[in-house]
């Protein structure tokens, strides 16, 4: 786990708006436009939460994404996996064995057991890990009901069901130039 990067931030607030009941199902193309985020971008996110699990994709054009357990079920460490991977905190080079004064070989004493630092971070890494595992979409979910306004979640309905209307727009016409041109 080593630096949690924006993947993960963009993931979350994804997975925050599908974790509401919607009429349809939103694509990835949709939640980046909500976000302001480039969609190939969010695609890619996409594609690694569904590979883990925790996304249901359907497919065509009036397709989107549903999740596939639970809020309550989906920690933000299943998130973080998902997306960047199970990755170390910290990726112990160890240095003490390079030491000049060990003349090329560390002795039993230096050498022996995991070193201080190094075992400093690996508590950092499990207490990182079990409070993102405690943390679920169910409770950040709530959090933010409870912080935006009730006007706000009609408007991201509205948004969300003009932009479902665009795109079934788009295949309507799509089908129509297909029946003029076969």
């Amino acid at each position: 786990m080593a630096h949690l990067g924006t993947g993960i931030e963009y993931a979350l607030h994804c997975l925050l708006w599908i974790a509401q009941p919607l009429p349809k199902p939103p694509s990835s193309r949709e939640l980046a436009a909500l976000q302001g985020a480039p969609a190939p971008f969010v695609a890619k996110i996409f594609g690694k939460l569904e590979k883990a699990g925790l996304v249901d994709a359907s497919a065509g054009i009036r397709g989107g994404y549903r999740l596939a357990r639970a809020p309550e079920d989906i920690t933000v460490l299943d998130v973080v996996d998902a997306v960047e991977g199970r990755k170390n905190l910290f990726d112990c080079q160890n240095v003490r064995s390079r030491c000049a004064l060990y003349e090329g070989q560390p002795p039993d004493w230096s050498a022996g057991s995991v070193c201080g630092i190094h075992a400093v971070m690996i508590r950092a890494e499990q207490a990182m890990r079990d409070e993102l595992g405690r943390a679920t979409l169910g409770t950040l979910a709530a959090g933010l009901a409870r912080k935006a306004p009730p006007e706000f979640d009609a408007q991201a309905r509205r948004w969300l069901a003009a932009r479902s209307g665009t795109r079934d727009d788009a295949r309507v016409a799509a089908l129509k130039q297909r029946k003029r041109f076969p």
